[in-house]
């Protein structure tokens, strides 16, 4: 029982808080830039739907009372086209987005790893740690955290 108490006094164990370091480094920033640009004539075609819907609806409450049959029908018609058009590509665009989002995510997050596994090599550590995982934390030096901010933000 001695031997481990020992051993483990011996360990030197850091701490990373790996969502504040992704959420600080320029890399996450570019991200929603980077998707942005990469969908923003979908993007916009599926806000011009929208637009376009709502615009027709608030037509046939507006207009109801002075079209004839045949316009009430035509204009529900085309609410319906604009629906369906919506929806073939409002939620393809979501996924194919969200999927996008976790693949850039992914390689942020590849970058903080081999920072934290450098850094852990260099300065010795024989265990780090994610910070949500520890419920108390006497020494803050033992948080590594700042430079592997400072080591992710300096590769482009």
């Amino acid at each position: 029982m001695l031997m481990t108490t020992q051993a483990s006094a011996e360990q030197k164990i850091g701490v990373v808080n790996v969502q504040g370091i992704f959420q600080s480094v320029p890399q996450a920033a570019v991200i929603q830039q980077t998707i942005a640009a990469e969908f923003k004539d979908r993007i916009e075609d599926v806000n011009r739907l929208e637009k376009d819907i709502k615009y027709y609806l608030e037509k046939q409450q507006r207009d109801a009372a002075t079209m004839s049959a045949t316009e009430k029908e035509e204009l529900q018609k085309q609410i319906i086209d604009l629906r369906n058009e919506y929806q073939s590509k409002a939620q393809p665009l979501q996924q194919e987005v969200q999927r996008r989002q976790g693949e850039e995510r992914n390689k942020v997050l590849e970058l903080i790893k081999t920072a934290i596994d450098d850094i852990a090599a260099k300065e010795k550590y024989d265990l780090v740690v994610d910070g949500n995982a520890v419920t108390y934390l006497k020494d803050d030096s033992i948080d590594l955290s700042k430079k592997v901010i400072d080591q992710v933000s300096k590769i482009k």
